[in-house]
């Protein structure tokens, strides 16, 4: 094949592996390191890489030869088991152990899995994320069942699978389960229902979409993490909009929308009861691969464990950030190893337990549903920068700790080589026959008079150059 040939299809490639850690809820700057560790693993290290959100730019060649390819990404997201196997495939071509072509076949196939499980167990598994989810949240038994039911019901819903359909369902589910909460709060000791409603809603809240947005603003990223940081909100407020309107049909008092104590009856194992319930959940429901179960695990019960120490050392409102440092070294730790997991399938868990989303949207919802004005608000504000935070230095500490702590800053103008001067050869270079510029090349001897004539019409009237100076003559 023809090395144009060869630059198209690796740039197909690479901008099928964007597409897919975009699926994966993946940040936009790790996605750009991702895409020139495998062009440079394939020999091309002339590309030019752009990447957003929901648009990829990746350019092959320089001057006139080069060649940009531009792709929209749609609203995809992968399950657990379709992030485990791109990111095997990104192992692969970081070491150019695939073809280029092999790996688009390969993205197609990934794309085109069907999940481990069937349907009922994964409407079961959304049901018990649900479940732990309610349980380390609004601590009741009474709550956990209907937790149960919502999480049960929303998890048939999800198998629907409608893009028009998906752009309105996060808003439609949120009316639903704040209307059975309301309903049944003043009958049964559900605990408390601000908080209880949000765990059916636990895998719409955009609390990882936050935090990156977050963390890619403080990489510098700006593009990217402003849009991130809008499109996060603007989920929390469609959310907050589903609660309220509930709550308006069903005519709750404002006092509705704070949240009240937890409940101290419940047993201190109540919230590991939780944290397992939660593992398994998303372990069925996103149909994770199941090498990958103890390490979700073990990720959960080091933010959670990191979350209650912050809570007692530092207050409740960024007790999220020792959670997201704790466990932040740990999910790249694990990433590196042979049969570890990938860092986005341990990585998504923990930011639903932090509940960076549930805190912004109980903030949202009493900001626009109380009197008591916008400070819940800012205090899930501060949670959400506080957890980010976490992320961004113990992701920065990782990095000294295995690559060290010297970086060089990356810019540099790269001068068209047509505009570029010969560099000047050193005086003792110079000295050596055969070089550039040297100074034993003969000098051509000057045709006498009565030969210029033939000298015109036959290359033999002059004389005949030493052979080193053939090859060096200007």
């Amino acid at each position: 094949m023809t090395e144009a040939g060869d630059r198209t299809l690796l740039r197909e490639f690479l901008l099928g592996l964007a597409k897919g850690m975009n699926a994966a809820a993946d940040s936009v700057d790790r996605i750009g390191d991702t895409l020139v560790q495998v062009s440079q693993a394939y020999g091309h290290d002339d590309l030019e890489i752009t990447v957003l959100p929901t648009v990829i730019l990746i350019q092959t060649g320089e001057g006139e030869e080069g060649r940009v390819a531009i792709r929209s990404t749609v609203n995809a997201s992968f399950r657990f088991d379709q992030i485990a196997a791109l990111y095997r495939l990104i192992d692969h071509a970081k070491r150019a152990e695939i073809a280029p072509i092999d790996g688009i076949n390969r993205l197609n196939e990934i794309g085109a899995m069907k999940p481990t499980h069937g349907w009922f167990v994964r409407t079961f598994g959304h049901a018990l994320l649900t479940t732990g989810l309610a349980l380390l949240l609004a601590p009741s038994w009474q709550g956990a069942l209907v937790a149960f039911v919502l999480g049960a019901a929303i998890g048939v819903a999800k198998l629907v699978r409608s893009p028009t359909l998906q752009i309105v369902f996060p808003v439609f589910a949120a009316f639903v389960c704040a209307l059975a909460v309301f309903l049944l709060a003043p009958h049964f000791a559900v605990g408390d229902p601000i908080r209880l409603l949000i765990a059916p809603l636990a895998t719409f809240l955009p609390g990882g979409v936050l935090t990156t947005a977050v963390v890619e603003l403080a990489a510098g990223q700006m593009l990217a993490g402003a849009s991130r940081l809008v499109f996060g909100f603007v989920q929390l407020a469609l959310l907050a909009f589903g609660i309220l309107a509930a709550g308006t049909l069903v005519g709750v008092g404002s006092s509705s929308y704070v949240p009240l104590p937890a409940d101290t009856t419940v047993p201190w194992w109540t919230a590991a009861i939780g944290v397992l319930l939660f593992a398994i959940g998303n372990y069925l429901h996103f149909s994770a691969p199941p090498r990958t179960f103890g390490w979700v695990l073990l990720v959960l019960l080091v933010a959670y464990g990191g979350q209650l120490l912050g809570g007692a050392l530092i207050g409740a409102a960024v007790s999220g950030f020792i959670g997201a440092l704790a466990m932040t070294p740990l999910v790249l730790w694990i990433a590196s190893l042979r049969r570890g997991a990938p860092s986005q399938l341990t990585f998504l868990p923990a930011f639903w337990l932090l509940v960076p989303g549930a805190a912004g949207l109980v903030g949202l919802t009493e900001a626009i549903g109380t009197t008591r004005g916008y400070e819940d608000f800012a205090q899930a504000v501060v949670s959400i920068m506080s957890i980010a935070l976490g992320v961004l230095i113990g992701t920065a500490l990782y990095r000294v700790v295995h690559q060290g702590a010297e970086e060089l800053a990356d810019f540099h103008i790269e001068v068209p080589a047509s505009l570029t001067e010969e560099e000047k050869p050193p005086f003792w270079a110079r000295l050596v026959p055969g070089t550039p510029r040297t100074f034993w090349r003969r000098r051509r001897r000057r045709p006498a008079p009565d030969q210029r004539g033939d000298a015109s019409s036959t290359p033999a009237a002059t004389e005949e150059s030493s052979p080193f100076s053939q090859a060096t003559e200007s």
